[in-house]
């Protein structure tokens, strides 16, 4: 395969790097305006040709095109690239709208081809760990879900925070908890220097009321946080992604309600503390397996683990924060999940695991 690459800014040199290290990639075209940049990507990967014209590129003949351009632009850019018939790599979130979301997926669907959406998290090995405990029953029923994504910076001139740093933990949170259904939004926040929130608090509400997220992001925070609390039914789990070995850790705890004669006037709460362990992940760099399961299902004729349909569900829910975010909390209603039947056969979760340990044990 050959793919060409947009916008060699901030996150374009990963996937320069990743791309080259496939395998499977024959060659990577890098593409952007700027002349700094392309410099800066030609003294790092002397292999790699160079463009700084999309129309170029999409007349090129690669086989797929990765956008790694402001959110704002990645709409037009990627409709283009399924119009010239390649298939796209769209970095999150998605689209600025789900309007743009389900145009995207339903070209694609007309042209079977295939839409990557970025969400690089979920191929990282301790988010893999963490679906496989909740999956297993070992948490019980998950009734919390609680997320901390705060540093000091970068501050987006396009987007407030909540379109740059939320898309990474509702993907998780959604891939995670498949089981439970969003059904209402509200989020609170302020902008201190411009006109994009720098602070927001967002919750999701779930159709089953026994279930509650909760997520916090901030650009302004002295210290980097990047930690998941889930609580269930039996046990509760923390993931800490700045910890360098133990990133996930089991306690065996947990609160139950005591029934006694009075139990009309007081509640007796008896808490369990028991032993905490720290399960193995896999350490293979997420955005190089993402990459591996981009080509496997262009090759397979099937929807990657992270496709259009999984970026639309992330952008339904930001466009809902946003409107929250900007009436003072609203509480913000979710309109009924969409069902765009894909073109080609559906992904099999079962055999995408199995496939990720396969690629793992490779690199």
């Amino acid at each position: 395969m050959k793919v060409g690459i947009v916008g060699l800014g901030y996150w374009g040199p990963n996937l320069v790097r990743n791309f080259q290290a496939d395998n499977e990639i024959e060659k990577v075209i890098g593409c952007d305006k700027e002349p700094e940049r392309l410099n800066y990507i030609k003294l790092r990967f002397p292999n790699v040709e160079l463009m700084d014209s999309f129309d170029n590129l999409l007349l090129s003949d690669v086989d797929a095109v990765a956008i790694a351009t402001p959110v704002n632009t990645h709409y037009k850019f990627a409709k283009r690239v399924l119009e010239a018939g390649k298939h796209v790599w769209v970095e999150k979130p998605f689209t600025s709208n789900s309007a743009q979301a389900r145009d995207l997926i339903e070209l694609a669907g007309k042209k079977d081809l295939k839409v990557f959406v970025d969400h690089t998290f979920l191929y990282a090995g301790a988010v893999k760990k963490i679906k496989e405990i909740v999956e297993s029953g070992e948490l019980g029923d998950i009734i919390y879900f609680d997320s901390v994504r705060i540093n000091l910076g970068l501050f987006q001139h396009d987007v407030n925070v909540i379109w740059d740093l939320v898309p990474h933990d509702l993907a998780i949170m959604n891939y995670v908890l498949k089981d439970k259904t969003p059904v209402a939004v509200t989020a609170n926040g302020i902008a201190n220097y411009y006109d994009q929130e720098n602070i927001a608090h967002i919750s999701i509400h779930f159709k089953s009321e026994d279930c509650f997220a909760h997520f916090h992001v901030n650009w302004t925070s002295p210290v980097k946080i990047r930690r998941m609390i889930l609580v269930g039914t039996k046990k509760m789990l923390v993931y800490d992604d700045m910890e360098n070995s133990e990133k996930i850790k089991v306690y065996d705890c947990g609160i139950e309600m005591l029934s006694s004669k009075e139990k009309i006037r007081k509640a007796l709460v008896q808490y369990r503390i028991g032993d905490m362990y720290s399960p193995k992940v896999i350490q293979t760099e997420a955005l190089a397996l993402g990459v591996k399961e981009f080509v496997s299902a262009i090759k397979e004729g099937r929807q990657p683990l992270t496709n259009g349909h999984d970026g639309l569900e992330v952008v339904r829910i930001l466009e809902a924060s946003d409107k929250s975010i900007k009436n003072r909390g609203c509480l913000i209603e979710l309109e009924e999940k969409e069902i765009i039947k894909p073109a080609v056969k559906t992904f099999e979760r079962e055999d995408f695991i199995k496939k990720i340990r396969i690629m793992s044990n490779g690199l």
